[in-house]
C-alpha cells in the first residue's frame, strides 16, 4: 500500500499525544502551532478533533495523492501507522476507497 497515494487516515482519526512531542518543549519536533490542547498532557493535531477530521498537515487529495507538510516531524501516532492495517482499512472504508489501495507503481 502506498501512503502517500492514500491519506484516508489523516483524514479519519483524532491524532492525539504526549505534550512533550510538541516543539516547544526540550526534544520536541511537531509544530506547537499545528497542535490544540485535549487535556493537560495531551494534545493533537488541528483539524483532527472534530466531526470531520482532516489533519491541517495533510496535503493533498484523499485517495489520489496525498503529503505531509511535517512528515519528518510528525507525532507519534502518525509513525506507528501500518499500511493495511485495521486502522487503516477502516479509514479507507470511511472513504468510499477499496481494501486495496494503489501502488506506486499504479
Amino acid at each position: 500500500m502506498d501512503c502517500q497515494r492514500c491519506g484516508a487516515c489523516c483524514a479519519q482519526f483524532r491524532v492525539s499525544f504526549y505534550w512533550a512531542e510538541a516543539d516547544d518543549a526540550p526534544g520536541g519536533t511537531v509544530p506547537v502551532g499545528l497542535t490544540e490542547t485535549v487535556s493537560p498532557h495531551t494534545r493533537c493535531m488541528q483539524g483532527t478533533w472534530s466531526s470531520q477530521p482532516r489533519c491541517t498537515a495533510l496535503e493533498g487529495d484523499v485517495g489520489r495523492h496525498v503529503g505531509c507538510r511535517i512528515y519528518d516531524l510528525r507525532p507519534t501516532p502518525c509513525r506507528q501507522v501500518t499500511a493495511g492495517d485495521a486502522q487503516c482499512l477502516k479509514a479507507r472504508a470511511a472513504h468510499g476507497l477499496s481494501a486495496e489501495a494503489p501502488s506506486a507503481s499504479t
